[in-house]
């Protein structure tokens, strides 16, 4: 089996997760303060980087599929875990941004 090198995808992966978490915080900051529009545009830019990263493992798990095999190493433990801990942050923080929404009606 060829082994994948994966390490720009593994960092491109913590990268994009990385700045989805960033907006997606920022997006709660901007709806703290009553920001709504600003903040819905930073969750857009939150979405856009998860999809980023998503499609980065979804295309290192296209490859080990084909037949490459995966070197699990720390960094690619990690990665996997900071997109997880990434998507569940943002789940929660649209929700609670739109309870702030209904809140302010």
């Amino acid at each position: 089996m060829e082994v994948i090198v994966a390490d720009q995808m593994i960092m491109g992966l913590i990268i994009n997760a990385g700045d989805a978490k960033q907006h997606i915080y920022q997006a709660l900051n901007l709806a703290k303060e009553g920001k709504y529009d600003e903040s819905e545009q930073e969750v857009k830019l939150a979405d856009a980087a998860l999809l980023e990263a998503h499609n980065m493992q979804t295309q290192f798990l296209a490859q080990e599929a084909g037949g490459k095999k995966t070197e699990i190493t720390a960094l690619f433990v990690h990665s996997q875990d900071h997109l997880m801990t990434t998507i569940t942050e943002i789940n929660l923080i649209k929700e609670i941004i739109a309870l702030r929404k209904e809140l302010k009606k």
